[in-house]
């Protein structure tokens, strides 16, 4: 093996960093494959959601002009899977790194090593504010449930916890898929091996 292997100064290429990267294939199996699941449930909510809010909108618009009628109190049914879709696919976007980062650093740094150093510190804030707002959504549901009965829709009485438990679930998970990408940039830029690599190499 090379020196250049456990050489911090070994920093990944713009095209390392462009190339799509699947970031449960580069984790331990124990951990890799559970996250491999919450982004395939997180598919499937974003799907359904998807589909019930049009569904809906379109069932509404036909009763209401169509028949005359009413679609009793969707707003508020609506309204929770509306808001789980939402972070459903925030997750998602945390799981393929979709989120944009609005700072033009990307666009002036050009230099490989600052690039990472870049990268390495949007991964740290991001982990951080998500990390605020996890605790942010727990202080809140502990607010909810001091009181002693839990505060509801006014019509069908659905507790607003259902849909805040859901957001604080959301943030978790957001934050465990940016930790990762944090984990695998941290081994890139000490020149480590990833996952992929090492069993590419052994079945070569």
């Amino acid at each position: 093996m090379s020196n250049d292997a456990h050489n911090p100064s070994v920093i990944p290429t713009d095209e390392d960093i462009a190339k799509p990267q699947k970031i449960t294939d580069e984790l331990p199996p124990i951990i890799g494959y559970p996250m491999k699941l919450i982004a395939f449930v997180m598919r499937q909510i974003v799907m359904f959601c998807g589909f019930l809010m049009a569904f809906t909108f379109g069932a509404v618009v036909v009763i209401r002009y169509g028949f005359n009628g009413d679609l009793f109190a969707y707003e508020e049914w609506l309204l929770g899977f509306s808001i789980v879709g939402f972070f459903a696919g925030a997750v998602l976007a945390s799981a393929r790194n979709l989120h944009i980062n609005a700072d033009i650093l990307g666009i002036m740094i050009s230099d490989p090593k600052k690039i990472w150093w870049r990268n390495l510190i949007v991964l740290v804030i991001e982990l951080v504010v998500i990390l605020f707002m996890f605790y942010a959504c727990y202080v809140s549901l502990l607010d909810d449930f001091s009181f002693p009965r839990l505060r509801s829709t006014p019509v069908l009485r659905i507790p607003f916890v259902t849909w805040r438990i859901a957001i604080m679930c959301a943030f978790g998970f957001m934050a465990m898929f940016t930790a990762a990408y944090l984990y695998v940039h941290i081994r890139k830029g000490l020149g480590l091996p990833l996952r992929s690599e090492t069993l590419k190499g052994a079945a070569k």
